[in-house]
C-alpha cells in the first residue's frame, strides 16, 4: 500500500485539473481523489490510472478521523502529501519537511490525466519535457523515477520491452516471460515488482537494477542507455545519501506545484466529492 499511495501522490501532482484551455497547472490538489460528477468527468477513469492508482480509501479513511477531531481544517491534498511521505519512511526511506496549508482542488479532468502523465512508453527526451512542463529539473525527474524501487506494473506495460528491445539483460527478460505472454490480452493485468532486487524497501537498488539492464519499464531503462542523465544514475546507484537527498528535494519541488492556498479551491468534507 505504500507503493500506492505514492503513485496516488504523484498522479495528483502532475495533472492540472483546469476544465479551461488555460493551463494554470494546478499540481497537488487532491483532484485524483475526486468521483465523476454530472459536470465533469475524473481522473481516476485516464488510461494512465487504470488498474494503476490504489489506495484512495485509504485516505478516505484517514480523512474521515480527521474530520472527526478538526472540522474543514485539514485538507486532502494535505493528507494525500503526509501519506506520501509517511509511505515512503514506513518502507525504509527518507522523510522530508511537508508544507502543510495546501487547499483542495474543486474539479478534476480525465483528458488532462490523459495528456499529462508520462506513459510508459517515453524516451528520455519525452520524459525530460514532461517533468520540465511542471519545473522539474533533470535531476528531478532521475529522482522521482527512484520511486520504482517500490511497487509492480502490469505486464501491459512491460511486454514490449521483455520481447522486442535490445538493452534488456535477456536472463531478466526470460525470467518475465512465464509470467507476461507475448500474445496481447493474454496475461494483461499480471503483475512483476518494478525493483526484483529488493521490491518491499525504498533504497537505490533501482537504480543499480538499470546499470545491468533491469529496468522493468522503458521509460526506467531510457534514465540509463548511453544519454545524458547516465552519470545521475550511476551517482545514485552508488550512494544512497546521494538518491536519498536528491529524492527528498524533489519531492518537496514537486508538491510546490502551484499550489492552492487562501481562497483558492477549498478544504473539502470528504476526499471524494466536492463540499456541497
Amino acid at each position: 500500500m505504500g507503493a500506492s499511495l505514492l503513485r496516488l501522490h504523484f498522479h495528483d501532482c502532475f495533472v492540472d485539473a483546469s476544465l479551461t484551455s488555460f493551463r494554470c497547472n494546478s499540481g497537488c490538489d487532491a483532484s485524483v481523489l475526486l468521483n465523476d460528477t454530472a459536470t465533469f468527468t475524473g481522473e481516476q477513469t485516464a488510461l494512465p490510472n487504470q488498474g494503476s492508482i490504489r489506495g484512495l480509501t485509504v485516505i478516505d479513511n484517514i480523512k474521515a478521523q480527521v474530520e472527526a477531531v478538526c472540522n474543514q481544517t485539514v485538507s486532502c491534498a494535505a493528507i494525500l502529501d503526509v501519506a506520501a511521505r509517511d509511505s515512503v519512511v514506513a518502507l525504509g526511506g527518507p522523510s522530508w519537511t511537508v508544507l502543510l496549508g495546501r487547499r483542495d482542488s474543486t474539479t478534476a479532468n480525465k483528458s488532462n490525466a490523459d495528456r499529462d502523465l508520462p506513459p510508459p512508453t517515453f524516451d528520455l527526451a519525452n520524459l525530460t519535457a514532461s517533468f520540465a512542463n511542471k519545473n522539474l529539473s533533470v535531476t528531478d525527474m532521475v529522482a522521482l523515477s527512484g520511486a520504482h524501487t517500490i511497487g509492480q506494473a502490469q505486464c501491459l506495460n512491460f511486454r514490449d520491452r521483455i520481447y522486442n528491445e535490445t538493452n534488456i539483460n535477456s536472463t531478466f527478460a526470460t525470467s518475465l516471460q512465464a509470467n507476461c505472454p507475448r500474445t496481447s490480452g493474454s496475461g494483461d493485468t499480471s503483475l512483476s515488482p518494478l525493483d526484483t532486487t529488493s521490491p518491499t524497501s525504498f533504497d537505490n537498488a533501482y537504480y543499480g537494477n538499470l546499470l545491468s539492464q533491469k529496468g522493468l519499464l522503458h521509460s526506467d531503462q531510457q534514465l540509463f542507455n548511453g544519454g545524458s542523465t547516465d552519470s545521475t544514475v550511476q551517482n545514485f546507484a552508488s550512494s544512497a545519501s546521494a538518491f536519498n537527498s536528491a529524492f527528498t528535494a524533489a519531492m518537496i519541488n514537486m508538491g510546490n506545484i502551484s499550489p492552492k492556498t487562501g481562497s483558492q479551491g477549498e478544504i473539502r468534507r470528504s476526499c471524494s466529492k466536492v463540499n456541497s
